[in-house]
């Protein structure tokens, strides 16, 4: 595990969300905003995230509800000239995650360089999307031939809004998951983004597979961080980092800094 200090810069590192607001195809999507609005409040968001001290950020499309399980090339393309306009301002690692698409995230890991990405690459679901099925292998295929042998791939075994359709427990997933697919990362979640991940199930995860870092990945807040440290090897956060801790808010900077100022306390 390493890897963490490495990449991150930090032991047991805070991923940051940097949402996206509606894209072009998607139902929200502003037209007489377009674009621009969309780079200009991706690019606040980013900065306050950045300039308060997370340690790394990922960029996805959180507001291309409801979401695709196979997204079309214009959400691919959006989110990339989000990220490239941004590019020279990125002082930190970043990952993308493309809701719900493992190709189309690794498509745009391959066009901006972010590090890392983030989805739902092995497992069969029943969930709000229908039937949500994964191709594990095509997945590693693809990134072997898009030649991205340092991206590295954070898995999320308990997706949310969806249930395993298959009667296994937890750590049984958990460790068939690394045994099969070798992920960097197993992320475990609430049922929605902002709901808080089961300290208990956390811990079952972990005690399975030690040697694989096991991350938070959804409702992580400033008075349970410390417990979840305590148990997990880092933490994606997203809807506390925002005004009143709200899903549909914006980034507040002083709610990140009192947050990431717990975190080096903790560390």
């Amino acid at each position: 595990m390493n890897w963490l200090k490495t990449v991150f810069g930090a032991k047991k590192p805070i991923i940051a969300m940097c949402h996206l607001r509606a894209l072009p195809g998607d139902p929200g999507y502003d037209a007489d905003g377009g674009m621009e609005k969309i780079v200009s409040l991706a690019r606040t968001d980013f900065l306050h995230l950045q300039e308060s001290g997370v340690d790394a950020v990922m960029f996805s499309n959180e507001f291309s509800l409801p979401y695709l399980k196979k997204v079309n090339p214009e959400t691919t393309a959006a989110m990339a000239r989000v990220i490239g306009e941004l590019k020279q301002e990125i002082k930190i690692p970043f990952g993308v995650n493309v809701l719900w698409d493992p190709f189309a995230s690794l498509d745009l890991a391959a066009a901006t360089g972010a590090q890392f990405i983030r989805e739902i690459m092995s497992g069969v679901y029943a969930s709000d999307f229908g039937l949500w099925d994964t191709d594990t292998g095509e997945v590693a295929r693809h990134k072997a031939r898009l030649r991205l042998d340092d991206v590295k791939m954070l898995f999320n075994i308990v997706p949310e809004a969806a249930k395993y359709l298959a009667n296994r427990d937890i750590e049984e997933i958990a460790k068939t998951t690394v045994f099969n697919n070798h992920p960097d990362v197993i992320c475990v979640s609430g049922i929605t983004a902002g709901d808080a991940t089961n300290t208990d199930l956390l811990a079952k995860v972990k005690s399975v597979i030690p040697e694989t870092p096991v991350f938070a990945n959804t409702g992580c807040k400033a008075e349970t961080i410390g417990k979840i440290l305590s148990i997990a090897d880092g933490a994606v956060v997203g809807t506390t980092f925002k005004k009143d801790g709200k899903f549909e808010n914006f980034v507040d900077p002083e709610r990140v800094k009192r947050f990431m100022d717990i975190v080096r306390e903790i560390r």
